[in-house]
């Protein structure tokens, strides 16, 4: 049990600070070092500038260049080296400056990092972060979403938090763990989710979905940036007498198909929301796992909302038409609810 989970069973009330996306990860971070001299940073930048981003803004200058290690601009090489530092008992953590550069360091993660527990018994306690998604006009090379080609991967753990409370939570869960974590952080969110946060350090498990809004009429399931975007057509919704119940799926791997069946089983219907690509994606997925087990409580068919099978456009009027947006979710619920 953690410290807040301690707290709470006691009623004692516990201190917040408000905290960004951004914040949250960089305390978590900050957290697990000061916990563990066995975790260490590395990637491009994550040093003397804080990160592309400035997640790891001020950790430089509180642990050194021997624990927030800046890299050569070699994916391949400094995620070979971290799964080499995690055979040996050190606790890294990689940042990889975007999620579409993860790609160069392939083979390391697929063929390696996830299969050596497998093949020998011995753990890797490894974190791949990797800011991930559109939405920042930034074009195809640093807009993709790939979670599907690593929940594809036995061996790996894929998470997408959604919030920052399951941010700061989760990466602390993730660097605990004994085996490989890939950590998509939406990119998008990074400076525009606000939440009052524990003081106190806390984990958030992995593996498990949530319900983040309760409803009877309609299920809606979706993770990451997409989340926000199924509340506010739900929320929308609610001025239609439209009860919808938003799933968070947070976690990709391992799946928590008992949550999310068990809302469809109460609801009937079932909308899944993905910013992963419509075809062969965490989309198809989902919708696979609810029509396996949840067939006979159906009463309509499960629609699937994704973005279409093209690379992801620079001019922002095509990144919108590329993402699915709150109206498309609002009208494929109201169609949903009308079977």
């Amino acid at each position: 049990m953690s410290i807040t989970e301690q707290k709470a069973a006691a009623g004692m009330e516990l201190q917040s600070q408000e905290s960004t996306y951004l914040d949250a990860i960089n305390q978590a971070l900050r957290e697990a070092m000061e916990e563990d001299s066995r975790v260490f940073i590395i990637g491009e930048d994550v040093g003397v500038y804080g990160g592309a981003f400035k997640v790891t803004k001020g950790l430089f200058d509180k642990f050194g260049a021997k624990r927030v290690i800046d890299s050569p601009l070699c994916e391949s090489g400094f995620i070979g080296a971290a799964v080499g530092a995690a055979l040996m008992g050190l606790r890294p953590v990689v940042e990889v400056q975007y999620a579409d550069f993860i790609s160069c360091g392939w083979d390391q993660i697929v063929n390696v990092a996830a299969k050596i527990h497998y093949r020998t018994g011995d753990p890797v306690p490894l974190v791949i972060r990797a800011p991930s998604g559109a939405g920042l006009r930034a074009g195809p090379f640093h807009s993709q979403s790939p979670e599907g080609w690593f929940a594809h991967t036995p061996g790996l753990k894929v998470v997408a938090p959604a919030t920052p409370f399951d941010a700061r939570g989760m990466l602390k869960s993730a660097i605990l763990e004994e085996n490989p974590v890939i950590f998509f952080e939406h990119k998008y969110l990074y400076r525009r989710l606000k939440e009052r946060l524990p003081k106190e350090a806390y984990e958030v498990p992995l593996g498990k979905a949530l319900v983040r809004r309760e409803g009877n009429d309609v299920t809606v399931i979706s993770y990451g940036a997409m989340l926000h975007k199924a509340i506010e057509a739900a929320e929308g919704l609610a001025e239609k007498s439209i009860s919808v119940e938003v799933v968070d799926v947070r976690t990709l791997t391992p799946l928590d198909r008992e949550t999310l069946v068990g809302s469809v089983k109460k609801t009937g219907k079932a909308v899944v929301v993905c910013e992963d690509n419509f075809s062969y994606g965490v989309a198809a997925e989902l919708t696979a796992t609810i029509s396996e087990a949840a067939f006979e409580y159906l009463d309509g068919p499960i629609v699937r909302i994704a973005p279409p099978d093209t690379p992801i456009p620079f001019s922002p009027p095509l990144e919108d038409a590329y993402l699915p947006q709150v109206v498309d979710i609002t009208a494929a619920i109201e169609k949903l609810a009308r079977y």
